[in-house]
């Protein structure tokens, strides 16, 4: 089946700027369960854990630290900790969101509400972006502008074009990744629950393999989520080390 997305579009200045309110919807439903996971997680923190949740958030605190840490001097990635951390947790629970059933509307269009907010490419490039984004500003930051800029001509000033060019694809690389897997997941899922409402054959027929491919989804979701965050490090680590 076709769907469509809802779609508003507003007049500014005589351009016309286009939303996707399905999109904008699962980006706010993400943010807010990553923060209530945040909240409950953390509410009764004690040095010594008595409950299953801190210890988790430990867990999941020492992982992202170890991805930094084996990418750059954590004197140096210790200030990213937090960002990482939401990072992942954020990507991951977009990932998921499509996974357990998707609502289509039943208007002409069959306009697609509720999916990953991860398979739409604006979100991802948008994601990607904001990481490259950061990786100059820290660059800036803790280097200094002129050793920065340096960096650029370094070995050789004629690296310089392939160095800007490599700004572009590291941003589309990095955000398309992502979109390819996640959308990609979605749309086979699509077909599998089509097959499973062709009929009692179809449904005995797509159930199994409906059940795996969600399976394997999850597995996917918290591997691109951790790809994400592992690049981005990476990319961070060449801007802000001098020795790179």
């Amino acid at each position: 089946m076709e769907h469509g997305n809802p779609i508003w579009t507003i007049d500014v200045f005589g351009l016309p700027i286009t939303f996707n309110l399905s999109t904008a919807l699962m980006i706010v439903i993400s943010s807010l369960i990553v923060f209530l996971i945040a909240f409950f997680m953390t509410r009764n923190l004690a040095v010594k854990p008595t409950g299953k949740s801190q210890v988790l958030m430990e867990v999941l605190m020492n992982f992202v630290k170890g991805i930094i840490s084996g990418n750059m001097a954590w004197k140096q990635g210790g200030r990213f900790h937090f960002l990482a951390l939401t990072l992942i947790l954020y990507i991951f629970v977009s990932n998921m969101l499509g996974l357990p059933f998707a609502f289509v509307a039943p208007n002409d269009d069959h306009d697609l509400w509720w999916k990953s907010p991860t398979a739409d490419p604006s979100v991802t490039l948008t994601l990607a972006s904001l990481m490259i984004v950061l990786t100059h500003y820290y660059g800036i930051k803790m280097r200094g502008t002129k050793a920065y800029l340096k960096s650029y001509v370094q070995p050789v000033w004629f690296m310089a074009p392939f160095k800007f060019i490599e700004e572009f694809t590291y941003n589309l690389t990095l955000g398309l990744r992502l979109y390819g897997n996640i959308y990609a997941g979605e749309i086979l899922l699509a077909l599998l629950i089509m097959v499973m409402a062709s009929g009692a054959i179809g449904f005995i027929g797509g159930f199994i393999p409906m059940m795996i491919w969600q399976g394997f989804s999850i597995y996917i979701g918290a591997i691109q989520a951790f790809i994400f965050v592992m690049l981005s490090m990476v990319y961070l680590s060449h801007k802000v080390s001098d020795d790179h």
